[in-house]
């Protein structure tokens, strides 16, 4: 592969890796920016065809920590870890030793997290290796599941855009569509009904859209048709390029708003929501719930404080779509404005430390 281009590509920042023969740990760290701070994002842990994918990975999802920790106000640069699931038998407590080490090699310039394929656990055994992690149990200073957070973020985010682009004051009677009620769009769910919105759900685990049905009263439709029915607010909260070319002409709603990450299949599909008059919350804009709450732990976890700071979301999203309604230009390039502005107002990256 051609490594400089793709850092050219995504605007680096730089790139860190690390094999380790004894455990097998293969693993890339990539650090977009720190003129804010110190890098923080979440480490995954899955299986790549090839090494390159791994990599692409890293960078894509490292930039997109950079904007989402700026939008967010918070004092940190993006980064992300990639850890390559070996395809025989390993110790994940060992590999994951490893990869503390890796991380306290870097002595503070990246502060890692949890991501895809790894956990509470994990995050525990990094931590016996190096204080730059962040997301671990609160009986050890931490916060514990982000979750939470991030839905909370969402459940704002969504109230901001329900007041810019329907004019309503609350959620009380707003049709909510929610793709994926796994972790993070069951805790979704919670909010919104708390908030009296009406719910549809759908999930490929029947037993989770099932369970939303029970506690929520959401009515349960297929993933196939969760796009096309008629609706306010359309929440993605699975995987990521769920609005594309097949799914953006179904939408019947006004809002777009969830917690996916990389919603957009392509930059030019944010075109495509802004040119049929559907308000797009740009995804790294909304669901920075979980950041805000994991960053509180470097300074000291205070969880009210974490709360307060997310609730804040609501201000951003606004922000961007009155911007985008004054100057007649799609959200996710108002948002992404706005991050160039900060990092452009915060001069150089400060030394790294020694």
């Amino acid at each position: 592969m051609d490594l400089f281009a793709h850092l050219k590509a995504y605007d680096y920042g730089e790139i860190h890796f690390k094999y380790d023969k004894a455990t097998g740990l293969k693993a890339i760290v990539a650090v977009h920016d720190s003129r804010l701070g110190p890098a923080l994002g979440g480490c995954r842990f899955l299986s790549y065809e090839r090494d390159e994918d791994a990599v692409v990975d890293a960078l894509r999802l490292a930039r997109g920590m950079t904007y989402k920790a700026a939008l967010a106000g918070l004092a940190h640069g993006g980064g992300k870890s990639v850890l390559i699931r070996p395809k025989t038998h390993f110790d994940r407590a060992a590999l994951f030793r490893a990869f503390g080490k890796f991380v306290e090699d870097l002595r503070g310039h990246y502060i890692t997290a949890e991501d895809s394929g790894t956990g509470l656990e994990d995050m525990e055994i990094i931590r016996s290796v190096t204080k730059n992690v962040t997301g671990v149990d609160p009986s050890s200073g931490g916060s514990g599941d982000p979750s939470p957070f991030t839905a909370l973020g969402v459940r704002r985010g969504i109230e901001a855009c329900v007041r810019q682009k329907l004019g309503r004051e609350s959620l009380d009677g707003v049709h909510v569509a929610v793709q994926g009620v796994g972790h993070v769009g069951y805790h979704l769910c919670k909010e919104l009904h708390a908030a009296g919105a009406k719910l549809s759900v759908a999930d490929i685990d029947p037993l989770k859209a099932e369970r939303a049905e029970r506690e929520f009263g959401a009515s349960v439709v297929s993933l196939e048709d969760i796009f096309d029915i008629e609706c306010d607010v359309i929440a993605p909260c699975a995987l990521g390029s769920a609005l594309n070319d097949q799914t953006i002409p179904k939408l019947k709603a006004k809002v777009v708003a969830g917690a996916a990450n990389n919603q957009l299949a392509e930059p030019r599909h944010g075109d495509d929501l802004h040119a049929r008059g559907i308000l797009y919350a740009p995804d790294y804009a909304i669901n920075a719930g979980g950041l805000v709450n994991v960053a509180q732990e470097v300074l000291g976890y205070d969880a009210q404080k974490a709360r307060e700071r997310t609730m804040k979301i609501y201000d951003t999203i606004y922000e961007i779509a009155e911007r985008s309604a004054k100057t007649l230009t799609p959200t996710y390039r108002i948002a992404d404005l706005i991050v160039e502005e900060k990092l452009a107002a915060a001069g150089p990256a400060p030394s790294r430390p020694k």
